[in-house]
This record gives C-alpha cells, sequence and structure tokens, in this order.
C-alpha cells in the first residue's frame, strides 16, 4: 500500500498532508495552490491535478475533482486511503436566492441529494451534512476576512444544463417543480459535487466542509463574464478556515 499509487489520481502514500482542498477546475488548482504558504506541483491524472505544500508548518494539499458526485467520490475514496481526514471543497455555484450577489460566498450546511451518486452508498433518507468543526471556521474565517457570505443548503445536481433551460428536456415539469421546491425549503445555491464529500464524510468519519463562490443568480438574472471574479475572496476564505482547524488542532 506504500509504494503502490492510486489508480486514479495517481499518488502513493507521503504525496498529500491530511488536509485537502478541493476544487473542481484543475486548471485553477495551481492559482488555489499558491495561497499556501509554500506549495509545490505532485501530479496531473485525469481531472485530478494535485498541489501539496504547507499553511502554519502543516501539510496541506489541494486537489482537483472535476466536475460532478462520480468523480468527486473517486477522488475522496483514494485520497482517505492515502492519509487525508480534513477536506474544504471550493467552488463556484449558482444561486437560488436574489438577495445573493456574483462574489458573494455560500457556506454549506448541507446539501441536498439530487444526484446517483450517494445512492450508491446511503439511502436517500440520510441526509448530506458537512462537519460542524469545518462549518464554523468556514464561517469564522469570512468573517475575519470581511467577506459576504450566506450560510444553508445547497442542491447538489447531475445535470448542469437540466438547471439551466429545463423547458427543453422531456422532464421539463418535474425538474421545475423540484426547482421550485428547492427554493421555497430556503436552499441558497446549486452545485454538482458537495453531497458526495458529506455523505463519504459520514461514512468514514472524515472532516468535511464547503464554500461556494457565487458567479450567477438564475433568479436575478445577474452574470458576469469572469467567472472567476472574487476568486480570492474564496481561496482566501478556505485557507484562513484551514488556518482555524490547524490551530485547533495543535492545541488538542
Amino acid at each position: 500500500m506504500n509504494e503502490e499509487k492510486m489508480h486514479h489520481i495517481n499518488m502513493k502514500q507521503g504525496d498529500v498532508g491530511r488536509y485537502v482542498l478541493l476544487p473542481g477546475d484543475p486548471g485553477r488548482s495551481e492559482i488555489i495552490a499558491q495561497a499556501f504558504d509554500t506549495c509545490e506541483f505532485v501530479t496531473s491524472n485525469r481531472e485530478y491535478t494535485t498541489y501539496t505544500g504547507t499553511v502554519l508548518g502543516e501539510k496541506v494539499s489541494l486537489m482537483s475533482t472535476g466536475i460532478g458526485c462520480p468523480s468527486t467520490s473517486i477522488g475522496i475514496e483514494e485520497l482517505r486511503l492515502l492519509g487525508a481526514d480534513t477536506f474544504i471543497r471550493v467552488g463556484t455555484s449558482g444561486a437560488l436566492r436574489t438577495d445573493m450577489r456574483i462574489g458573494d460566498l455560500a457556506i454549506i450546511t448541507g446539501a441536498i441529494r439530487d444526484e446517483g451518486t450517494t445512492i450508491q452508498y446511503m439511502p436517500i433518507e440520510f441526509p448530506a451534512i458537512p462537519d460542524l468543526q469545518v462549518a464554523n471556521a468556514l464561517v469564522q474565517a469570512a468573517e475575519k476576512l470581511d467577506q459576504t457570505y450566506f450560510t444553508g443548503i445547497t442542491q447538489s445536481k447531475d445535470s448542469f444544463y437540466g438547471q439551466h433551460q429545463p423547458e427543453r428536456m422531456p422532464v421539463d415539469k418535474h425538474l421545475l417543480e423540484r426547482w421550485k421546491a428547492w427554493k421555497m425549503g430556503g436552499t441558497i445555491c446549486s452545485e454538482m459535487e458537495a453531497a458526495a464529500l458529506f455523505i463519504l464524510g459520514s461514512i468514514y468519519k472524515l472532516r468535511t466542509g464547503g464554500v461556494m463562490l457565487i458567479t450567477g443568480n438564475q433568479e436575478s438574472g445577474e452574470q458576469v463574464e469572469d467567472r472567476n471574479w472574487n476568486m480570492k475572496g474564496l481561496v482566501n476564505t478556505a485557507v484562513e478556515a484551514l488556518k482555524i482547524i490547524i490551530q485547533s488542532d495543535k492545541k488538542n
């Protein structure tokens, strides 16, 4: 096990730290990793691009997951076998509340399992929730950095266009009815990975959390061309949360 590389993420024992940030886009990996105190490229295979470095003297990593719960779950399965136990999803999402603006942050307190991966792990009645310590650290970090943020539930879905163009789908009424329900239930954003992270966290006793950058609002119609707007605020919040968790771990 110590010498064998993981089949999908192409890493072996020692390549990653126990603390891992999880963006989706491999193209953002280097940008995000530069927020560490130190960082070095480790490997890139399929959708998984990894950097490892240090924060407050502790070994930390960043690995992209690609789009969706299937690739996210594979990545987490293999990372945990290499010793990682603390994960923060660092991604983008669309807002469901009209008062949320481009550049705001969504700190996730639970995920709607509107996807097909996690039913292979747990019955659908089981909730997808993050670790309280990680969620609280993200809130503390956002407040310290004066970031505008919202806390609440995300919809983790499988179909991007099923959300954005439901009217052209044969099941359009079903999609629109569910979207109405998500809004009425207070869902704050929609993305494609959080449910898998939280369910695997519950099963394997991992600490998990998620912070999303709002890059569009389907309800208000607000959109921007630059989807990386306020990426710095997102990344700095995630790294500051890591610092809070690391400091707490050192005390204990």
